[in-house]
């Protein structure tokens, strides 16, 4: 039990007592400035954890552990490591970012949106928290609610409703595997323990990864997981849910969905780590995996003539090279995958605001539309031409080190597989800079595009702050370095040596829970 204060009980609890007082609040205005300040306090909550966390421990820090359903053994368990710290201030400036793109665009039940938006703040940072695994399942599954709703009530498309149930239904369908998996884990943890079901079953993340596993276990339970990650991801063949939802959904709920990568996460967090020996034999199949999902997304955005369909199609491009560096098992791949990660917060989300914004004004964002928007809109189209430089990995800018970390690590485990890289990057290149010049460049063609107005201050504040990180963290990427190399060194550790155990003299396998804590965290 962490002695502490309990930080990150605060930083989930937070967002849902706002969420709560909107209930209460009738005046609009008041109600949008509290949902902003409730975002804006959690932002400086999470910046907080960051401060306390110490970046020469490799394990879980911040810990608070309490029995929540003591007849199965589930406890509140929620810590962070270098993996997962800075998804925590990221989610929370994504918030903030929708909260000021909807400002003006919720015209109906608009405390109600601003509650979601609260909800589903609160229950993905208990995703990037949750150490106990039946306690992440329910927070995964739980943010299926407020997605649902944002995107079937204040939808921009007329198929809103059918992306809201095709979102719903692909995630419902990604969850029976992952509880599957985790069912699995927890009875092989009593039966090697002697322990009575369900009673004995353990859920807890840093006890499981030291619970030994037979190869055929690990290979089902690692098929699992994969299955229910990839569908999150997404990854080919579970991808169509993203471009759909990217052209019905609210442009700041597609921003968030293609910002948080929560399922290429749970590859990092779960499906890797807890099955290293199947993860390790069938490493070629996430490598192919990758490859195959970011060339093929890659050519597919090559024909969009949409916006928003397009930065769907990237996303998914990009996904795919986040796994092959994940599957690298190198630990430059692994910190270029983690900074990617993070990267869409930042690029991947102010590009699909940027695409609601066009929307706004235009009423479309097909190229057919548009055409010479830099000359009512320059400073639009230099904070969208920063962006699209950090999408293709430009120098200098955030997408640079991580798209070269993710390079080397695949050269050095998949040297052919890295030809496939670079001609995945420069078809990236092709799409990006063939929608600048044909959307943003050349002449004007239609008068609605003469008498647009470039962004408000309101919205280039919004962008400003991502604007900044692309290039601050373009130029010192050591400062996410650092607090992620010694939590990624434990991770690949487990790939080499043996787990240890305590056996009774009976020569059944023991497990103590201390011990096995303290050698997940370095003790």
């Amino acid at each position: 039990m962490n002695e502490t204060f309990p930080i990150l009980t605060l930083c989930l609890g937070w967002p849902l007592l706002g969420a709560l007082a909107l209930a209460f609040v009738r005046h609009l205005p008041t109600a949008k400035g509290l949902a902003l300040g409730v975002a804006g306090i959690e932002l400086l909550l999470t910046l907080l954890v960051v401060k306390q966390f110490n970046p020469d421990y490799g394990g879980f820090q911040l810990l608070e552990d309490y029995a929540w359903i003591p007849g199965l053994n589930i406890h509140y368990q929620v810590g962070v490591d270098g993996i997962s710290l800075w998804f925590l201030p990221m989610t929370a400036l994504l918030t903030v970012m929708a909260l000021l793109a909807g400002w003006n665009t919720v015209r109906h039940l608009t405390r109600f949106h601003l509650a979601l938006l609260l909800i589903l703040e609160s229950v993905t940072l208990a995703v990037f928290t949750a150490l106990d695994l039946a306690l992440f399942f329910l927070f995964w599954e739980l943010t299926l609610p407020p997605i649902f709703f944002l995107i079937g009530l204040w939808g921009i498309g007329a198929e809103r409703r059918h992306a809201a149930m095709k979102y719903t239904l692909y995630m419902l369908f990604g969850g029976v595997p992952l509880l599957f998996a985790i069912i699995l884990l927890a009875l092989n943890h009593a039966h090697l323990t002697g322990g009575a079901i369900p009673q004995d079953l353990q859920f807890s993340l840093p006890i499981l990864l030291n619970t030994p596993l037979g190869l055929a276990e690990q290979e089902l339970i690692f098929l699992l997981l994969m299955l229910g990650f990839a569908v999150k991801a997404p990854l080919l063949p579970f991808h169509t849910w993203l471009p759909t939802v990217a052209m019905e959904a609210p442009t700041q709920i597609s921003a968030l969905l293609m910002a948080l990568k929560l399922g290429v996460y749970g590859f990092i967090r779960f499906a890797i780590p807890l099955a290293p020996e199947a993860a390790m034999q069938h490493r070629w199949l996430l490598a192919i995996l990758g490859a195959s999902t970011m060339i093929y997304a890659g050519l597919i955005a090559l024909k969009q003539t949409n916006l928003r369909r397009l930065l769907a199609y990237a996303g998914i491009s990009h996904v795919g090279l986040v796994l092959v560096g994940i599957a690298s098992f190198t630990l430059q791949g692994l910190q270029g995958a983690v900074m990617q990660l993070l990267n869409f917060s930042i690029v991947a989300g102010s590009l699909m605001l940027i695409a609601g914004m066009i929307q706004q004004r235009l009423g479309s964002n097909e190229l057919v539309h548009l055409g010479g928007l830099a000359k009512p809109m320059p400073r639009l189209t230099v904070l969208f031409f920063l962006f699209v430089l950090s999408s293709m990995g430009v120098p200098l800018t955030n997408g640079f080190p991580a798209e070269l970390l993710l390079f080397i690590g695949t050269l050095k485990t998949y040297p052919a597989l890295s030809v496939v890289v670079l001609f995945a990057a420069v078809v990236g290149a092709g799409y990006c800079l063939n929608f600048v010049r044909r959307g943003f460049f050349g002449p004007i063609l239609h008068a609605e595009v003469a008498g647009m107005q470039d962004v408000r201050v309101r919205e280039f504040l919004l962008l400003l702050v991502p604007a900044c990180l692309v290039l601050l963290l373009g130029m010192w990427p050591q400062s996410l370095f650092s607090s992620q190399e010694a939590t990624l060194t434990v991770w690949l550790r487990r790939f080499h040596q043996p787990v240890i155990l305590l056996t009774h003299a009976n020569q059944r396998p023991m497990l103590s829970n201390e011990g096995l804590i303290s050698s997940w965290m370095g003790r």
